[in-house]
């Protein structure tokens, strides 16, 4: 199954604050946080972890527009009394707590503190040292050698060696593999007779000795390092009951993860709680707070901050919410843009939304600036491209705009063969033009039907909401394949090729479109950046016109934290996990 990213438009009450690399979803009015899913490897390997290397980002103590506590003597009892722990907010994770094999980023959001990837980037995307302390690339950019730190340990004290990235990196090519990481795509010499079967092992991946791996590729690939570079699962512990061609038992294993990041399970309480504890066993710092808690139980994230129950919140930067926000006196308050961006998924099985021109006219029919900049108090932008307004790739050249247009939306109706009949509903071959569309509880939502459900009936199309209490579920609705439309994010984008994953790895199911494929395949096969630029500009184009989802907007969102929190980072790729192990909390008297 598909990692799903998160409810865009449409997301439940309390979530994680732009922590990590798991579920992204947006930030509501009403003081929803961000979660983020998927990063700068493109897969499931969430975690970026700040051992000895900074790949955090700026301290939010100098992040321009920073508004700084005005009283910490407001800060309530409740956060007051805590001196060893933070509490963050966190949108129920199911369970899946595995890299690689998790079916939604809020799972993500705990495994990012619990595993730290061969590879990190710091806040410019560039690759710095994580498990792995440096490598080196061949000059025809086939083959990469990785070379471990010394001494590295699971959290169950057993040694990390080349041995466990040999088995990750062949479990991710097993044929049973079904999850979203992107390794199995990179063309690994031998990867194909693995899948099939024909060989034991996959020749491309040599051992040297414990701490040098190297691997081979069939053709070069611009993003080959930071995708190889993910997380490492241990060989002793998940793989000791492997056979090729089924990876189905790691199921079984999800929810007593061992990892490698600063933090180690305690304790998962569905719907309640996930508790960590510093990891004894990590390369990196001692965590300067030996616990941490992600609060899973819903509940209105202003009270919880007001009253101290969770140590940060992330809302959407609205004046008011800015105000509303200062007024508290007690939290830090710090804009931030995260490098995703929002969409409606289309299900392109159903025969209608097969048609460029119906999806076409479904986005000059919906008022996308109303619903994600007017109602947002300016607090978001529109987004036309899958790409975010922060990466190197993004252009609005040759881009349409799809400005609200009743009258164009009503003409492509016209020519697709939608016209209307009984009260005004489009019909077909004796058919009504419908969407269903699927969304969790939020003030977002609100908006979005309130403004759909009007654009849509002057279109001369029947809409129909289903609302959704958790997450779960709506993912659950959806893998069914019973929706016409869902509003999703991407999670943190750090390559341009992160942001087309979900048309390449199956994800948008029905879309497929050799040209795109050519390109996608040759904006990986340079790493001359102006090149790149070329292609990838002319891929944004191909969608923008093809759209296989709906681009719907870009956040700007505003983080608020309790003043006792110091050492607090940001990072655009990774939001704030890469400096979580560094938090300390300061003494309040």
């Amino acid at each position: 199954m598909k990692k799903r990213t998160t409810v865009s438009a449409s997301i439940s009450i309390l979530l994680a604050g732009t922590l990590l690399l798991s579920a992204c979803s947006d930030n509501s009015g009403n003081g929803n946080s961000a979660a983020n899913s998927g990063g700068a490897t493109g897969s499931t390997n969430t975690a970026v972890n700040a051992g000895a290397d900074n790949a955090g980002g700026a301290s939010t103590d100098g992040a321009a527009g920073a508004i700084q506590a005005a009283d910490l003597s407001k800060l309530p009892a409740a956060a007051k009394q805590r001196t060893d722990t933070i509490i963050v907010g966190l949108t129920d994770p199911s369970g899946a707590f595995t890299p690689y094999f998790q079916q939604s980023g809020y799972d993500g959001n705990v495994s990012s503190l619990l595993y730290t990837p061969l590879v990190l980037v710091n806040d410019k995307a560039e690759p710095i040292p994580g498990l792995a302390e440096k490598w080196e690339a061949s000059e025809d950019g086939r083959t990469y050698t990785f070379h471990l730190r010394q001494g590295l340990k699971f959290s169950d004290g057993s040694p990390l060696t080349a041995e466990d990235v040999a088995f990750t990196w062949t479990i991710l090519n097993d044929k049973s593999y079904d999850g979203d990481s992107q390794v199995n795509t990179l063309g690994i010499k031998g990867s194909d007779a693995y899948k099939e079967g024909k060989a034991a092992s996959i020749e491309g991946i040599k051992i040297a000795d414990p701490q040098t791996i190297s691997v081979t590729l069939e053709k070069a690939n611009a993003a080959a390092l930071t995708t190889l570079g993910g997380d490492v699962l241990s060989k002793a512990y998940y793989g000791k009951d492997y056979k090729q061609g089924d990876t189905g038992y790691m199921k079984s294993l999800s929810t007593t993860p061992v990892g490698t990041g600063p933090y180690k399970l305690v304790k998962f309480t569905p719907g309640q709680e996930v508790r960590f504890a510093a990891n004894e066993n990590y390369y990196g710092d001692k965590p300067k707070t030996p616990n941490f808690i992600y609060k899973t139980s819903e509940g209105d994230t202003w009270q919880y901050l007001e009253t101290g129950e969770v140590d940060y919140a992330s809302f959407s930067a609205t004046q008011e919410n800015i105000d509303k926000l200062k007024s508290l006196g007690f939290v830090n308050i710090v804009p931030y843009t995260p490098s995703t961006y929002g969409y409606l998924q289309v299900n392109l099985e159903h025969e209608a939304l097969k048609d460029k021109k119906v999806r076409q006219a479904l986005t000059y029919g919906l008022d996308r600036q109303s619903i994600y900049v007017d109602a947002a108090q300016g607090a978001g932008s529109i987004a036309n491209i899958p790409s975010s307004p922060i990466s190197w790739a993004y252009t609005e050249e040759g881009i349409n705009p799809y400005k609200y247009d009743l009258d164009k939306a009503k003409s492509l109706l016209d020519e697709a063969g939608w016209k209307e009949g009984a009260g005004g509903i489009r019909e077909k071959d004796g058919k009504k033009l419908t969407i269903h569309y699927l969304g969790s509880k939020s003030k977002n939502t609100d908006i979005f039907i309130a403004v759909a459900k009007e654009n849509y009936q002057a279109l001369g199309v029947e809409f129909q909401p289903e609302i959704f209490a958790d997450f779960n579920s709506l993912v659950s609705k959806v893998e069914g394949g019973d929706y016409d439309l869902v509003s999703f994010s991407t999670p943190m984008l750090t390559d341009p090729s992160d942001g087309l994953m979900q048309f390449v790895d199956g994800e948008v199911k029905g879309y497929s479109n050799p040209k795109f494929i050519e390109l996608y395949k040759k904006g990986l096969e340079t790493t001359d950046i102006e090149q790149r630029k070329a292609i990838y500009k002319e891929i944004y184009q191909l969608l923008n016109d093809e759209l296989p989802v709906i681009f719907t907007s870009y956040k700007k969102s505003v983080y608020a934290y309790n003043a006792r929190i110091e050492n607090l980072a940001v990072s655009p790729f990774y939001g704030l996990a890469a400096s979580l192990p560094q938090w300390s909390l300061k003494d309040v008297q």
